[in-house]
């Protein structure tokens, strides 16, 4: 049985370097081969380190992304587009546009085929949040009717308002 713990030999010193006089002790025959260092760096890379370490590493390329977007000329031009619109509709398709052109150059320059995915994922997050599914178009100007219901004559004469049909539930 070995231990971890048990002393180094009396005969082997520590601190002597190894010279053409004195060359390295050779390894024991049953000993296993040991990867070069670039070899070990290049498995660490590869190999995940968890859940936690692989979002951590996810996260740090993508502020590298953002960081490096952020400034460019295009993606400028869309936000001050976007912030500049007078409707809250308006506004909305300028993000979705804004949105597009952010992810697209985020994208060209990801490196990994995750951090690509992730970047769709994101870009799908956002533009999900400019649709408004429950909210129904108001009709244009020209097109309103009037401010107050006109009362609708029934078969017996007697005027009845015209009531808006209820939303779907979506059930």
């Amino acid at each position: 049985m070995t231990r971890g713990q048990d002393a180094a030999q009396s005969t082997v010193d520590l601190h002597a370097k190894a010279t053409p006089e004195n060359p390295p002790a050779p390894l024991p025959a049953n000993s296993p081969e040991l990867p070069e260092l670039s070899q070990l760096d290049e498995i660490f890379k590869q190999t995940s380190l968890g859940k936690t370490a692989d979002d951590y590493r996810m996260h740090v390329e993508w502020r590298k992304l953002q960081n490096q977007v952020t400034n460019d000329p295009a993606v400028v031009a869309a936000k001050k587009t976007a912030a500049s619109a007078r409707t809250d509709l308006e506004k909305r398709k300028r993000l979705g546009d804004y949105y597009k052109i952010y992810y697209e150059r985020m994208q060209a320059l990801a490196a990994t085929p995750e951090m690509k995915a992730a970047l769709d994922g994101f870009k799908a997050g956002h533009l999900g949040m400019l649709l408004q599914p429950r909210v129904r178009p108001t009709p244009s100007p020209s097109l309103a009717p009037s401010a107050t219901p006109a009362p609708v004559a029934t078969p017996a004469g007697s005027p009845i308002e015209a009531v808006e049909p209820p939303l779907p539930s979506g059930r």
